[in-house]
């Protein structure tokens, strides 16, 4: 699981200049005459190129490219959609794109750009604030209706379990590495993580995992397979996973599969990678 962030309209633009440099060659010079000769003849092969699939009602390039900068734009303002007016921000950007001169210095824009980050800041903090509480009082809801339920197990710490499949093995210590299958969910049933979906079990120190795992598969005989609900505490905590798919105090739902513990003179273990934080 890796944080994710939307794209800008600067990431945009920024690989828009790595294809108009493809088209140049190793020199960093244009291609030269022949392609010049193409494209003032109207060659039709090269026009043959620009036909693209209609995507949205779009049959252009020029109108699809500006639909995907508009939704990365329009998303990552989201936070700031009260405090900006569209018909200004229009104005400044055709103003910019078309060198013209700005109603604003540099040094004002200086001012306004320090003003409005504190705002972003402030929002952020607001956003957060409101979904932890959201959160918490989500899970501590679900963790009370569901541990009344048949087969559920609730642990001194609060961590929840349900046995789907009991393994025959031996139990991992704290100290072992262990081998697992599991998929991650958040209680809208959104997965966040999979090791299925990779094709690939992840291995890791049983001790470099969140506590409600070091709990969970602590529990399980090799061979098994639970079902693993964790609260907040036991998981991200307050914090989850900033720029990622777990919000603060996030109650996690997993399912998970214990194959095997992993010797630590083995060759698994020689070859294993950094342990998934989870």
């Amino acid at each position: 699981m890796k944080p994710f962030m939307r794209n800008t309209a600067l990431a945009i633009a920024v690989g828009s200049m790595a294809l108009f440099a493809a088209g140049c060659d190793q020199a960093g010079k244009p291609a030269g005459d022949k392609a010049a000769a193409e494209s003032k003849s109207g060659d039709k092969a090269g026009e043959a190129k620009k036909d693209v699939k209609v995507l949205g009602g779009m049959k252009t390039e020029k109108e699809q490219n500006s639909y995907l900068i508009g939704m990365d734009m329009g998303r990552s303002l989201e936070l700031l959609k009260d405090d900006i007016d569209l018909a200004v921000l229009q104005k400044a950007m055709q103003a910019s794109m078309k060198g013209e001169k700005t109603a604003l210095t540099d040094e004002e824009a200086m001012q306004i750009r320090q003003r409005l980050q504190e705002t972003v800041r402030a929002k952020q903090v607001e956003k957060m604030v409101a979904m932890a509480k959201k959160n918490q009082e989500d899970g501590e809801k679900f963790l009370a209706a569901n541990g009344k339920k048949a087969g559920v197990v609730t642990t001194a710490s609060g961590l929840q379990y349900q046995i789907v499949t009991e393994g025959k093995g031996a139990k991992p210590k704290a100290s072992d590495t262990v081998r697992v299958h599991y998929k991650g969910t958040l209680l809208d049933g959104k997965e966040f993580d999979s090791s299925y979906a990779r094709n690939e079990p992840a291995v890791f120190p049983l001790g470099a995992v969140v506590p409600g795992w070091q709990e969970g598969i602590a529990l399980m005989p090799v061979g098994s397979k639970f079902k693993l609900w964790i609260p907040a505490k036991l998981g991200y905590g307050e914090q989850g996973t900033p720029g990622g798919p777990i919000g603060p105090n996030a109650t996690l739902v997993f399912d998970v599969e214990l194959l095997d513990i992993v010797k630590a003179d083995g060759p698994e273990s020689a070859a294993m990678g950094p342990p998934p934080k989870h």
